[in-house]
């Protein structure tokens, strides 16, 4: 495996494990929806420095699992 590969599967390993944090922190922790949306943000601004220009990619991929977490911690339809 060349290195410009294990690097980028080394990013997605990061990304995975940071949005699976923040979603566990976002379920389980006393905050505000404010504040859990910061928390999204801040997953966003990781991953498009990580991934430049995949912004797309992180709302097809990781934003309909941040959305079912935030409906369902704030029950908003």
């Amino acid at each position: 495996m060349d290195r410009e590969l294990m690097e980028e599967e080394r990013k997605i390993r990061r990304l995975r494990f940071t949005v699976d944090f923040a979603l566990r922190y976002i379920k389980t922790q006393n905050i505000t929806y404010e504040e859990a949306m910061m928390i999204v943000e801040g997953v966003k601004k990781h991953a498009l420095r990580s991934f430049p220009d995949k912004e797309e990619a992180f709302e097809i991929i990781y934003m309909p699992r941040f959305r079912r977490a935030l409906n369902e911690k704030f029950k908003r339809a």
